[in-house]
């Protein structure tokens, strides 16, 4: 299982929110170049950031930042917020990034991500975000009635490699990922599957491995040193 260091930007600098809520949001690091170059000197090979400005408006805000984060940091970057057409899935990648995750299209139009699929293979991932097994869009700010196994289906069905599982409940408050829900989904597509909220410690990446993940995204617990990355890579690699 992979690891995933995230760096999460609004205005330019590395933020954590608590259960996706933007006032509550709070600054863990003022400069996400500085942030990489930890993560990659504790052997992390991959990054995961996230456009939360971009998320909520639908298009990028801070795509500068993430731009140099693919270029410079050396690592295998994965970026998601705001992208919403082939412009910027075409735009990121030629720039450096490995893999762009959409959110809200893959629910509203998932005709346009079977598109980009089919022309972008394994460079597509799906991030899908729920509460109380309801997918969430539009940054986690607007519901809907779509379960969220029947999409991580639908998403798997039409070829995407790469499905990125988030409870926003667990997000933010170290209680530990969803097991349940990640086991289910697991088991119901052919897609690799990751795990994104609450992970605490090295406890819940040993217990996210044991069920055959393809990775996890580690967040808050190694803002707040409840983690350590470099032993959950050691760990994730067994």
């Amino acid at each position: 299982m992979i690891v995933l260091p995230a760096i999460d930007l609004i205005d330019g600098v590395c933020v954590r929110l608590t259960r996706g809520d933007y006032a509550a949001s709070v600054k863990v690091a003022d400069d996400p170049q500085e942030t990489a170059a930890r993560f990659k000197e504790a052997g992390a090979q991959w990054l995961h950031a996230v456009d939360l400005d971009g998320a909520a408006a639908g298009s990028p805000r801070n795509r500068d930042v993430i731009v140099r984060l693919a270029e410079t940091s050396g690592l295998n970057l994965e970026v998601g917020g705001g992208i919403r057409d082939e412009a910027t899935i075409e735009d990121y990648l030629s720039r450096g990034a490995k893999r762009v995750i959409l959110g809200s299209v893959a629910l509203k139009n998932p005709d346009f991500v079977a598109r980009v699929v089919r022309e972008y293979g394994d460079a597509i991932a799906v991030g899908i975000d729920s509460m109380d097994g309801k997918v969430r869009a539009e940054g986690w700010l607007e519901g809907s009635e779509v379960e969220f196994l029947d999409l991580a289906r639908r998403m798997s069905d039409i070829g995407v490699a790469v499905i990125i599982c988030t409870d926003i409940a667990r997000d933010g408050v170290l209680g530990g990922p969803n097991l349940e829900q990640l086991e289910a989904v697991n088991a119901a597509v052919s897609a690799n599957v990751v795990a994104s909220g609450g992970i605490r410690d090295v406890g819940d990446i040993e217990a996210l491995t044991s069920l055959n993940l393809y990775g996890a995204v580690c967040g808050k617990s190694l803002y707040a040193g409840t983690l350590d990355l470099a032993e959950a890579i050691s760990v994730a690699r067994r």
